[in-house]
């Protein structure tokens, strides 16, 4: 509230009371002016009037126009006058800087346009000649690449046939496993059929049966030479293969977790299989310390007195010997066969399930003899009672005859085959059926005399391709990839061609029709050749049955 006085007459003033409200909000400016002189700023009045309220309808609303602002630049070109000016009476202008145009020929259209494209097919010639001489450039690079690759190609089957042949010759001679006195015994059934095609081209009469007669000592002689080979490589794989019996009763349990991680454990039986494991390597060890020796004997003694047997104390009585002779100074070459005796009868010892529990799993005779009647066949060969593990059973075999061993000393006595190509050729075609995870069942169902009959006869020991002769470069992969290897699908090929055939999506398109039948006629002989067996009629059924539906 303000009071001010208000001139009511001519003479009288009157206090009066204004209510001064002050505004709730600022007010616009609406322009003014000032004084130049006193400096004083003068603002146009606007109306005091309070605006008219709107009624509160309980909603919060909003303005489009309060919320958004619209922003527009717009430039300006002011006007520019300007003027010209000529000679005339009375003003000279200069003409020095002036120049003297004169029009040229007319182009029309046409010859415009003509020109332009003149000027573009030329930039075209040039960037194409730059094209060409990238891709050349790059032509010859691969071509450099190519060739070195090739290069290193022969050079690596260069070597890698020179090892095989290197591995071969110091196989044949030193002799260890099977296949290395296949691949011997092969090598004397060629000498001797050489040989003997030398004799009867190049003698005759008496001079050819004195011939054949050292052409048979030479045999017996080689042949007793290769026994004894075999004599001595028998014993270093029989004391070899008694080691990785010992050391797989030795092995913790094994199993893997739902993480991925491998988890052992070692329970009281294999705890006891290592023990012993350790004794016997221990008390197989040649040239060790007298005293060694007698600790060794002394806790081999510790062990075996834990039970009481006719066995035990035989083991008993030959450790009192040793020590007793050892203490009378006897020279060690004198004490190898009671030496041996001990080591022979502590691996009967420890094959026995009673005092060493682990082994009766792995043992290939169970202790109960009533496990035996189920898988025990007999050998016409030889007449002995086998585990059926011991008879090889091909494919197209309809009964068990001679056991493996039986057809290995017909084999070195007569034909002398080697089988190991073939060998090689299986286990390489069952590795790679495995890592298709399709559970492929026919690829190890065929066994290496089938597979043999199938390369030979069927294939002629050549790939299908290059006609590569080289079994050890040769491979058997699947003919459609679509579908598991079977004798009705597959092809034989060298390892390059198997990798290039493997990748391809359309046979028909990759190869040619003739091609295509020829494969197709080798596939129905080796159907023909399994439909007689009965293992493999389900499958032959259910491909005729894929054929059909195809």
């Amino acid at each position: 509230f303000l009071s001010t006085s208000i001139l009511t007459d001519s003479d009288s003033f009157q206090d009066v009371i204004v209510k001064i409200e002050r505004p709730t909000y600022q007010k616009p400016f609406l322009g003014g002016f000032k004084n130049r002189i006193t400096g004083v700023e003068f603002h146009n009045a606007g109306s005091q009037t309070l605006p008219k309220k709107r009624p509160d309808k309980g909603i919060q609303l909003f303005c489009r126009e309060t919320q958004t602002v619209f922003e527009k630049n717009k430039p300006q070109q002011t006007i520019n006058t300007t003027s010209t000016q000529m000679t005339k009476i009375g003003v000279y202008v200069s003409n020095v800087t002036d120049k003297l145009i004169i029009p040229g020929k007319y182009l029309t259209a046409e010859e415009y346009h003509k020109r332009r494209l003149e000027a573009v097919i030329v930039l075209q010639k040039y960037f194409r000649r730059w094209l060409a001489v990238n891709v050349v450039q790059n032509l010859r690079e691969e071509k450099r690449l190519r060739l070195a690759w090739e290069a290193q190609e022969e050079l690596r089957r260069k070597k890698e046939k020179e090892e095989k042949l290197r591995r071969e010759h110091e196989r044949r001679l030193n002799p260890k496993t099977k296949d290395d006195f296949e691949l011997l015994y092969h090598a004397l059934e060629l000498w001797r059929q050489e040989e003997t095609e030398r004799i009867n081209r190049t003698l005759t009469g008496a001079e050819r049966k004195a011939a054949f007669c050292g052409l048979l000592e030479q045999e017996v002689q080689l042949i007793a030479s290769i026994g004894k080979h075999k004599l001595n490589a028998d014993e270093e794989n029989q004391q070899k293969a008694i080691l990785r019996f010992l050391d797989k009763c030795a092995q913790p349990k094994r199993w893997r977790g739902y993480d991925g991680k491998i988890t052992e454990m070692d329970t009281q039986y294999t705890l006891r299989a290592r023990e012993l494991f350790e004794l016997y390597r221990s008390i197989s060890m040649n040239d060790i310390p007298k005293e060694e020796r007698i600790d060794v004997l002394l806790t081999l003694r510790r062990t075996v007195e834990e039970h009481e047997c006719k066995l035990t104390e035989e083991i008993v009585e030959l450790i009192e010997r040793e020590v007793d002779l050892m203490s009378r100074e006897v020279k060690e070459c004198n004490l190898e066969g009671l030496r041996k005796r001990i080591c022979t009868l502590f691996l009967q010892y420890i094959k026995t399930p009673k005092f060493n529990p682990e082994v009766a799993r792995i043992l290939k005779v169970p202790p109960d003899p009533l496990k035996l009647y189920k898988n025990i066949n007999f050998c016409h060969g030889c007449e002995n009672y086998l585990p059926f593990t011991e008879f090889p059973v091909p494919a197209n075999s309809c009964t068990i005859g001679r056991c493996r061993l039986c057809y290995k000393l017909d084999n070195e006595a007569r034909r002398r085959e080697a089988f190991l190509k073939y060998k090689l050729i299986l286990e390489n075609l069952r590795k790679s059926e495995a890592g298709y995870q399709d559970d492929a069942k026919i690829v190890f169902l065929v066994q290496h005399q089938d597979l043999q009959y199938m390369i030979e006869n069927i294939w002629g020991c050549q790939s299908a391709l290059s006609a590569c002769s080289d079994l050890y470069d040769l491979v058997m992969v699947r003919w459609d990839k679509q579908y598991e290897w079977s004798p009705w699908n597959t092809i034989l090929l060298t390892k390059d061609e198997a990798d290039a055939h493997l990748k391809l999506c359309n046979l028909e398109k990759a190869y040619e029709e003739a091609f295509i039948h020829r494969i197709k006629h080798k596939h129905i002989r080796a159907k023909y050749y399994f439909a007689q067996i009965p293992a493999m009629a389900s499958f032959l059924h259910r491909s005729d049955i894929q054929a059909n539906t195809n």
